[in-house]
């Protein structure tokens, strides 16, 4: 379990990935990988590392290698397309931090001249990637290349006065190392206060700065790191509801059920009853609710969004 690390599967050792969802938005996660989400129609609310915003139709937000990133897009009609890919395949391109500012609007990309490249990229790779004719891992890679190295070329980039300072970077790996942690001291007693300590932050200086990072609060995200656990426990061990329970850093049955179901929609029991409860291996990207459901095809973030 890598908590809000994602660590994504790919179908070989040729690390791309391409799909498209409706109507969706995805909980706070990072990874190595470079994302670029590029809004086919409609609008998402977007949030990556400190930069917030809204995107609209033709426009493309660029996520860099081990940024936060989430969408709050409840109530937004959109239609994303989402290619995520190993650093690796940039070669010496790679450089990050790389952009001043995630989001290249339309109106950049068309004067950039990208636009219908950035159309031609996304039916490759997908093209490319279904088919696997031969040398597709090498027409992928230059298209890649080839309009990474023309958004550096137009897109506005960090000087060096212009990057994040000593203290930005570090407070953005020591969030990193606290999710590491949590991540496997999850049955601990973790207070908020505990870590804001291990940020030397004040508890409401680090409550701020955690929900502008992650869009949740910190008992928020520790509960689903918790409830994911438990579900998995429920499921593939014979422990009692209790024990279960106890194991996971609930301190008594009563506040276990209730957090259960307000991640999962559903109690521990209803879970068990569920002719799939397997869905809720990731409670923190799949949270059930009369609004949402999982989206299946191989993508550990992303949520329906009905509404």
């Amino acid at each position: 379990m890598k908590a809000f690390h994602e660590v994504r599967s790919y179908d070989s050792d040729f690390m791309v990935w391409h799909s498209n969802y409706e109507n969706i938005g995805f909980l706070a996660h990072w990874h190595k990988e470079i994302e670029l989400i590029y809004v086919r129609s409609g609008s998402c609310s977007l949030s990556i590392t400190d930069h917030s915003f809204t995107a609209h139709a033709g426009d493309l937000a660029v996520c860099e290698s081990g940024v936060i990133h989430y969408s709050d897009s409840h109530g937004m009609d959109n239609s994303l397309d989402f290619i995520i890919f190993d650093t690796s395949i940039l070669g010496q391109l790679f450089q990050n931090p790389g952009f001043t500012f995630p989001l290249v609007t339309k109106e950049q990309l068309e004067s950039y001249g990208l636009t219908a490249r950035l159309e031609a990229l996304i039916r490759t790779v997908s093209s490319e990637l279904t088919d696997k004719a031969p040398f597709y891992q090498d027409v992928v890679t230059s298209s890649i290349q080839t309009f990474w190295a023309l958004l550096k070329r137009f897109h506005p980039r960090a000087d060096a006065d212009q990057l994040p300072d000593g203290r930005r970077s570090r407070m953005l790996s020591e969030l990193q190392e606290l999710l590491a942690y949590i991540d496997v001291h999850y049955a601990d007693n973790i207070s908020l206060e505990y870590a804001a300590g291990r940020m030397n932050f004040s508890p409401s200086h680090f409550s701020k700065t955690f929900k502008k990072l992650m869009g949740i609060n910190f008992v928020t995200y520790l509960n689903m790191v918790r409830v994911e656990q438990a579900a998995q426990e429920l499921r593939h061990t014979e422990k009692k509801f209790t024990d279960v329970a106890l194991s996971c850093g609930f301190n008594n049955i009563r506040t276990f059920n209730r957090v259960f179901k307000e991640i999962t929609g559903c109690t521990p029991s209803e879970f068990l009853a569920l002719p799939d409860p397997d869905l809720y291996k990731r409670t923190y990207y799949n949270r059930r609710s009369e609004e949402k459901e999982y989206v299946r095809d191989d993508s550990m973030t992303l949520v329906k969004n009905f509404q």
